[in-house]
């Protein structure tokens, strides 16, 4: 569903994101992990269509993001890592937006904000001006916002920061429901653990490059304790590779 073949993206003189060759398919959650700089952020506007490649190309689904983007991202939902919404509607106003910005019709989409209200729990606080949210509430109303098409892809930029321990349960087990359905989730996070508990295989990038792709088991392989944590394994890499974190892990 996910394909980059060959992709450079540079800021100036600064290289973000260079030669990243990365397939994830439908059924599976891909883990992006990487230290603040490392490229994951350029490479998920990217893949959303936000910003495109100096070199290489993007594909979803089959239809690639710079031709033809109109295809490539109908096919996407999209969960940023800081969730803006609009302060002056409600969070039911704003689903019913994106729902007709995604072309469905009057009847599907009140169907659609009927299944996701009830999925994320927002029904004590969707008629309230999302100005008065929380973090979380605003989290799980993008979440709401990005599966109300159906799509074939989730992107999702540090999913659990600002979630509490209930609503970061609720995520993941939706996650893993909707993976088990045949949903391609590549997921951005600094969140170690919830990378461990949930994905099939991990991505580490560092100063824009993929130093390792494959499963949590393939990772062990490369280091002489098969107790490590992916934390360690994690540390251990990037800093083999000169490339020590430069950002906190949680």
């Amino acid at each position: 569903m996910i394909e980059f073949q060959q992709v450079y993206r540079s800021y100036g003189d600064k290289l973000a994101v260079e030669d990243l060759n990365l397939r994830v398919g439908s059924g599976e959650l891909y883990a992006l992990l990487g230290h603040n700089g490392a490229g994951k952020t350029t490479a998920i506007k990217m893949l959303v269509g936000l910003i495109r490649p100096g070199r290489g190309s993007v594909r979803v689904g089959g239809y690639d993001l710079v031709t033809q983007t109109r295809q490539a991202t109908a096919l996407v939902g999209y969960v940023p890592d800081q969730p803006y919404l609009y302060d002056k509607l409600s969070g039911r106003e704003i689903l019913h937006f994106v729902g007709r910005m995604y072309g469905l019709e009057s009847q599907q989409v009140q169907l659609a904000i009927d299944r996701e209200i009830a999925r994320f729990e927002l029904a004590d606080f969707v008629d309230e001006l999302t100005e008065t949210y929380s973090h979380g509430m605003k989290q799980r109303t993008v979440f709401a916002s990005a599966l109300l098409h159906v799509p074939r892809v989730l992107v999702i930029d540090e999913p659990m920061i600002g979630l509490d321990p209930h609503s970061i349960r609720l995520v993941k087990d939706l996650l893993q429901t909707e993976v088990a359905s045949g949903l391609c989730v590549l997921m951005s996070t600094h969140t170690l653990q919830a990378a461990e508990e949930i994905s099939q295989r991990v991505g580490i990038m560092s100063h824009g490059k993929l130093l390792f792709d494959g499963t949590i088991d393939c990772l062990r392989q490369r280091f002489p304790s098969a107790r490590m944590s992916l934390e360690s394994m994690y540390l251990a890499l990037t800093e083999k590779n000169g490339n020590a974190p430069e950002g906190e892990l949680k």
